[in-house]
């Protein structure tokens, strides 16, 4: 029986919780605004869609002290990031060549 191909190379998940009590959550950092450039930019680099990239929001992933965080699968490779030049660097490092980038790798 021969493995199916994926229908997404590459399957993004940003945190955007929002904890309401006001606990540290990684929508506390901006997620939203991050995961939309992140989504934008996938887009506009014609690499969004099937056999691609897919940029998703995600609940809790519950990292909440080490976010924002990012989870990249298949591999499950877990980030965090400040900026947009982090997610750059995970789009152009990780996402189109295929390198983890080990500065920002969380132990996964």
């Amino acid at each position: 029986m021969s493995t199916p191909t994926p229908y997404y190379k590459y399957h993004v998940f940003l945190c955007t919780n929002v904890r309401e009590e006001g606990r540290q959550c990684c929508g506390q950092c901006g997620a939203q605004a991050s995961r939309d450039y992140l989504k934008q930019r996938t887009k506009a680099l014609g690499l969004a869609g099937p056999g691609g990239v897919r940029i998703n929001n995600a609940g809790c992933l519950d990292r909440c002290s080490e976010g924002p965080v990012v989870v990249v699968y298949p591999e499950g490779t877990w980030y965090t990031y400040v900026d947009t030049e982090d997610l750059e660097d995970i789009l152009q490092s990780h996402l189109i060549g295929g390198e983890v980038v080990e500065r920002l790798r969380l132990p996964g």
